[in-house]
């Protein structure tokens, strides 16, 4: 995929693979969620390459993944972390901070959701006060858009 690439593309990514990649998850999970891709034209290469019904996918069983509706704290960009950072020529692949994700997580609040979440508290650990302080960051930044 990578050299299939046009140039540059980011990723920022989050969920069960973000989780097992960097903190241990055991869960297995075949898709890579990212929120966001810069450059935002690159979306449809992106998902012809390795979305959900491309050869890699049908291949690989993995597959990329464009999430449209999460809940992100404010200003998470500043806080990513890069992965795999000199593997790529092309694919940069960013993983949101384990608060960031935790609270991603928490707005769902799905079973599994909810069982990675605790996983991330032991493993990472997860700061209580950091979580309450971007919790009411997010919120305040929402109730000036309402």
């Amino acid at each position: 995929m990578d050299q299939q690439l046009p140039g540059p593309v980011e990723l920022h990514c989050l969920g069960g693979f973000v989780a097992a990649t960097l903190h241990g998850l055991s869960r297995p999970t075949n898709d890579v969620d990212y929120v966001e891709i810069v450059p935002q034209h690159a979306l449809q290469v992106v998902e012809q390459l390795a979305g959900r019904e491309s050869v890699l996918a049908r291949r690989s069983g993995v597959y990329f993944q464009h999430v449209t509706v999460a809940s992100l704290p404010e200003s998470y960009d500043g806080r990513l972390t890069a992965l795999f950072p000199a593997r790529f020529r092309n694919l940069r692949l960013f993983a949101l901070d384990p608060h960031d994700l935790a609270l991603s997580k928490l707005s769902r609040n799905s079973p599994v959701d909810r069982e990675d979440v605790a996983y991330l508290a032991n493993a990472v650990p997860l700061d209580s006060g950091l979580l309450q302080d971007r919790e009411a960051a997010g919120s305040r930044a929402a109730a000036r858009w309402a």
